[in-house]
């Protein structure tokens, strides 16, 4: 398996940490040093669906094939513009796509998810090329008046496409769920059905930030030992790690503890906040682009986020 073409696509708005002085009490300064982030993308009049059929267009048109070559549509998401149908159907139908579509609700951590199901489609002789988008609004989860929160979060779509090899690109994956409902969870719209008693106040994203922050190094520096071990490639040997964009303080602390340098770390959360699982193929577009990341590559990745989930792969692009 290998990347063969990558697209993305933002929305045009863009949101300043000084724009969000004006309806909350808090500064650029707090946001800078706690998160990292200094502007993100926020979806105003666009369809997220739209968003994800332009970056999987820019993705077919890098990879230099049509819609008709294509196996199987694949699309990651928490929060599309419908219920159902999901956003891999939306994304289909916009590319003229009728084959195979499937949808991965891993939250933060479904890129990666995505990457391991497409090797096992490509394992199993059911695929020669996939096309894997994660579209996201994480915007639209969150309490606008909550300064601790919604200052996190960026809407956005990234897209590869995915070509069989003779050798598999994914050497190694790992993934594990920690489950627990108090740390990070987004309730469902109440139901009105009388013959039903909804555990769950409806209401907006919840997250205890202390624990996610100590979750999520935890297992970011857990995974990616355990993918170097059933890889045999040791970290030192990575090329880039492309962690999930979550909050600079969390890449920060895995990285000194892993003991490695920073300019293996590159990122994109400054300028687009966490954008959940489209943090990823964001990044691994803008690296393809600006030439930095080249075939023959070794690529760590390092995903968490609700459940609580988590995963990490070694790619060789």
């Amino acid at each position: 398996m290998k990347i063969i073409g990558s697209g993305s696509a933002l929305p045009r708005q863009v949101v300043t940490n000084e724009m969000l002085t004006q309806i909350l009490d808090t500064s650029d300064e707090w946001i800078v040093s706690h998160t990292g982030i200094r502007e993100r993308h926020i979806i105003k009049d666009e369809r997220l669906s739209d968003l994800a059929a332009q970056a999987a267009q820019a993705a077919l048109e890098d990879a230099k094939l049509t819609v008709g070559d294509l196996d199987l549509v694949m699309c990651t998401n928490v929060i599309s513009d419908c219920i159902t149908p999901g956003p891999a159907c939306f994304v289909a139908g916009a590319l003229g796509f009728d084959g195979l579509t499937l949808d991965v609700n891993g939250a933060c951590t479904g890129f990666i998810q995505a990457l391991d199901i497409a090797d096992t489609y490509f394992r199993a002789n059911k695929a020669r090329r996939i096309l894997v988008v994660a579209a996201e609004k994480p915007t639209h989860l969150a309490d606008w008046s909550d300064r601790s929160l919604c200052v996190l979060f960026g809407d956005g779509a990234g897209a590869v496409v995915l070509e069989k090899g003779e050798e598999s690109g994914l050497l190694a994956a790992h993934f594990g769920a920690q489950f627990s409902d108090e740390f990070l969870i987004m309730p469902s719209k109440r139901s009105n059905c009388p013959y039903t008693d909804d555990p769950y106040r409806e209401g907006y994203m919840y997250m205890n930030g202390q624990e996610v922050y100590r979750f999520a190094v935890s297992s970011c520096i857990s995974d990616l030992q355990t993918v170097s071990q059933k890889s045999g490639i040791p970290l030192e040997s990575i090329d880039w790690f492309l962690l999930h964009q979550a909050n600079q303080r969390i890449l920060n602390a895995a990285r000194v503890r892993l003991k490695l340098p920073e300019e293996r770390f590159p990122g994109n959360i400054e300028r687009l906040g966490n954008t959940s699982s489209a943090c990823i193929p964001l990044l691994i577009d803008e690296m393809r682009r600006d030439g930095r990341l080249r075939p023959g590559q070794l690529v760590a990745m390092s995903a968490f986020g609700a459940g609580l989930s988590h995963g990490a792969a070694i790619l060789k692009t």
